[in-house]
């Protein structure tokens, strides 16, 4: 029969792994306070003052590049946009992404699973950055492929101007966005996927119960508490579509597809070609007024998505 050792010794031992435990998340916590914490102070306070950013003199306006912020019209342009990317680009990755992973999941099996879970994988693991610059070659509407195989096929008679085009370069960077981040969101799914037992559809196929009656009986409820942090997760990213823009249109044209991120770095680091000066406190106080609006529209989503969640539950019973 084992012997406890006494309240003292197990006492010291006890805060003993405590201090070894503290030491452990102490450079952990170091870096997320230099490159996170610190960075988010430092935004909000640069929000109240006129500063460049290079320069020394830096002067304190209160909530001035607030009230200015409120009427600027290139500032809600880009807001506007930069919704279109979750209000649009969300559903339809989350869905698609849906659909394909129930796919590969139940229908396709083995080896050809595996590869197609790479193909939509492999833009994931791509630097945004280089995807966009190779993009630009691949749509231009001079030589590039897409548009000659358009004329080719007669589908077209002239170029298609997917990124110069002010009507279409928002949309284009939005499908592009959706297709190169495309296999984040099926790797999702996939992983909720394999939260569902297989003895219930084994139970289900005893009843009768068909494909269709699977999905909506056993599948979608199991997965909605998924979907929460999936279309959470999702928004996140589509809000930070910064580096593959930038390197498409640069926001152009016209600043058509220029998204809050791009203004924000526009603003405080690439004024206008007409002389405007870099403000990097006008642009942290863009930025800290994105955040705390995409931080209460994921409070939103979540709280909805919970409610759906609850009432399902509750009509389950």
């Amino acid at each position: 029969m084992a012997v406890a050792p006494p309240p003292a010794r197990a006492s010291r031992a006890r805060r003993k792994d405590l201090l070894w435990i503290y030491l452990f998340i102490l450079p952990g916590l170091a870096l997320t306070s230099m490159f996170i914490f610190y960075p988010m102070g430092a935004s909000w306070y640069f929000s109240l003052t006129e500063w460049n950013g290079f320069s020394d003199a830096k002067a304190f306006v209160g909530l001035a590049n607030y009230r200015e912020l409120i009427g600027d019209g290139f500032f809600w342009g880009s807001f506007g946009r930069s919704m279109i990317f979750v209000l649009i680009g969300v559903p339809l990755r989350v869905g698609l992404a849906l659909i394909l992973a129930i796919v590969l999941n139940n229908v396709i099996r083995g080896r050809l699973s595996t590869f197609f879970r790479t193909v939509f994988f492999l833009p994931v693991m791509a630097a945004a950055s280089v995807i966009g610059v190779v993009l630009t070659f691949v749509l231009s509407p001079g030589n590039g492929p897409i548009a000659l195989l358009l004329e080719t096929t007669g589908l077209t008679d002239t170029p298609v101007e997917f990124l110069s085009d002010p009507d279409l370069a928002l949309w284009s960077t939005l499908l592009l966005h959706t297709w190169k981040n495309f296999g984040m969101t099926l790797i999702y799914w996939l992983a909720a996927l394999q939260t569902v037992p297989p003895e219930y559809y084994e139970a289900a196929e005893v009843d009768g119960a068909g494909a269709v009656q699977r999905l909506i009986r056993i599948t979608l409820p199991i997965l909605l508490p998924f979907a929460v942090i999936i279309i959470v997760l999702t928004a996140n990213e589509n809000l930070h579509a910064f580096a593959l823009i930038q390197a498409l249109t640069g926001g152009g044209p016209y600043y058509a597809s220029e998204v809050v991120e791009v203004y924000i770095f526009r603003t405080a680091f690439a004024p206008d070609a007409a002389g405007g000066v870099p403000r990097l406190g006008y642009a942290s106080a863009a930025g800290c007024f994105f955040g705390m609006a995409t931080l209460i529209i994921a409070l939103l989503q979540a709280w909805a998505l919970k409610l759906v969640a609850a009432q399902r539950a509750r009509l389950d019973r």
